[in-house]
C-alpha cells in the first residue's frame, strides 16, 4: 500500500481529496479481511493538559467524509512512547500533527512495526508532524544552519539548529510541510544543500503526496509539492509538482 504526506491545513473542503485515498486502501485492506468498515489507528502525541480528543474527533471527520470508518484512538503523552502492541489489526495508520520531535521520539520504538504494518499492506498517513517523521532520517525542526538563518524561528519546533533524527523508515525522501505557508522550502534547501538529509519534499497545506512502490508519486489536493533534489556539492535543484487533475 502506500505512504500519503499531507502537509497540513484545516480545510474540511478538501477531505475528500487529501484523504479520499487513503480511506480508499484501507477500505480495501478492510474488505480483504471480510470486513466492511476500515479501522484506522490514529496516533496523537498531546501535552500534558491536553488529552488529543479534539485532534481524534477532527480526523475521523476527515476521514469519513470518504465513507464508514472506525477510528481507533492511539493517545501518547509527549513523553512516553507508542506501544507496538498498540497497532495490531489496524486496516491503516493515520499519525496527526504536533510538536514534531515529540513524534519522534514517540514513535521511534513502534517504528519496525509501522513498517511491518504498511509492508504487510496497510496505509500510512501522516500528517504535518506525521509525514515529517515518515522518512528514514527525518529533519524534525530547527531554523539555523551553522547560526545562520535558514527559515523563520517559528517554524524551529523548539530547536535552533536544524534537526535530524531516526524516522519511521517508509521513504527515504526528507519531509517539510506548511510548505509555502510557512516557507519552510528554504529550511529543507538549506539540509540538502548542505549534506544532512539525500533530497526530499516539502508538502504545502491542504495537499497529500501519494507513494506507492508500484506507481508514480501522485499529489492531491489544493496545493502543490516542492521536490528539492541535489544538483551539485553545495547545490540544490528545485521542481514543483501540481496536483493532479
Amino acid at each position: 500500500m502506500s505512504t500519503h504526506l499531507v502537509g497540513g491545513g484545516r480545510d474540511q473542503d478538501l477531505h475528500r481529496a487529501v484523504y479520499g485515498r487513503f480511506w480508499d486502501e484501507a477500505a480495501e485492506v478492510a474488505s480483504g479481511r471480510g470486513g466492511t468498515v476500515p479501522e484506522v489507528g490514529v496516533v496523537v502525541v498531546h501535552e500534558a493538559d491536553d488529552d488529543g480528543r479534539d485532534d481524534l474527533a477532527w480526523f475521523e471527520a476527515a476521514l469519513a467524509a470518504s465513507g464508514s470508518v472506525r477510528c481507533r484512538p492511539l493517545p501518547v503523552a509527549e513523553g512516553d512512547r507508542l506501544e507496538l502492541a498498540a497497532l495490531a489489526g489496524v486496516d491503516g495508520l493515520l499519525v496527526a500533527g504536533g510538536l514534531t520531535p515529540a513524534y519522534a521520539a514517540a514513535l521511534q520504538a513502534a517504528a519496525p512495526g509501522v513498517r511491518a504494518l504498511v509492508a504487510g499492506g496497510a496505509p500510512y498517513l501522516g500528517f504535518s508532524a506525521g509525514a515529517a517523521v515518515a522518512p528514514g532520517r527525518a529533519l524534525v525542526g530547527g531554523y539555523r544552519l551553522a547560526g545562520r538563518l535558514v527559515t523563520a524561528e517559528d517554524n524551529g519546533e523548539e530547536c535552533d539548529e536544524l534537526t535530524v533524527v531516526d524516522g519511521l523508515g517508509l521513504t527515504d525522501l526528507a519531509v517539510d510541510v506548511h510548505a509555502a505557508s510557512w516557507g519552510t522550502v528554504t529550511r529543507l534547501v538549506a539540509a540538502a544543500a548542505a549534506g544532512l538529509v539525500a533530497g526530499g519534499v516539502a508538502v504545502d497545506e491542504g495537499t497529500v503526496l501519494v507513494l506507492g512502490a508500484d506507481r508514480p508519486p501522485r499529489v492531491g489536493g489544493a496545493g502543490r509539492v516542492w521536490w528539492v533534489e541535489p544538483a551539485r556539492e553545495g547545490a540544490v535543484r528545485v521542481r514543483l509538482q501540481d496536483a493532479a487533475g
